[in-house]
């Protein structure tokens, strides 16, 4: 019967904390990143391919940035939707850029050629700018800043392409506002 009461007065416990904090069951394992609001500083990276890849906001642009890495199972699913999807829909003055994190040239190349991937991609290999201007510690991620380098979203994890097509049509609509 101890077992019975102490469940009970957990789950209203849990319940009551999610009222009172405004949220809910579909709020939970739901990161908020200290990044949103935050103007993120310029970087300049090689480019997977070779030449150079600058932030796309140093130009004026605003950007999606997706972390990724070829070791990652995530990503590996992820890219070919992306790269599908930004393929089959206007993206506006929205730049994409993939940033390939503490991974292996070869074995990245490899996976942007398997995935169709056809935007800009840099190359992190120290992940100098996935750690220290964006502090990702794991890959998958994926990063929406506006044309000022604000950042107006973060998206933990593979993203799904309702999730892409909101955050690319916020960008559009804050560029023509």
């Amino acid at each position: 019967m101890t077992i019975g009461v102490g469940s009970v007065l957990a789950i209203t416990l849990i319940a009551v904390v999610s009222v009172l904090t405004g949220g809910g069951a579909s709020n939970f394992n739901v990161p908020t990143s200290k990044l949103v609001g935050q103007h993120l500083k310029s970087f300049s990276l090689g480019g997977l391919f070779g030449g150079k890849v600058k932030a796309p906001w140093e130009s004026g642009h605003p950007s999606v940035e997706i972390f990724f890495a070829s070791y990652c199972g995530p990503c590996q699913a992820e890219m070919p939707k992306i790269a599908k999807y930004l393929s089959t829909h206007k993206l506006g003055h929205v730049a994409i850029l993939a940033v390939d994190s503490s991974d292996v040239r070869a074995n990245a190349v490899a996976m942007v050629r398997h995935s169709r991937f056809t935007s800009p991609v840099a190359f992190d290999p120290n992940a100098v700018v996935t750690s220290g201007v964006f502090g990702f510690g794991y890959v998958p991620e994926s990063v929406f800043v506006n044309a000022q380098g604000l950042v107006t979203e973060v998206y933990y994890g593979a993203i799904p392409k309702q999730q892409l097509a909101s955050g690319i049509k916020s960008l559009i609509a804050s560029r023509s506002s």
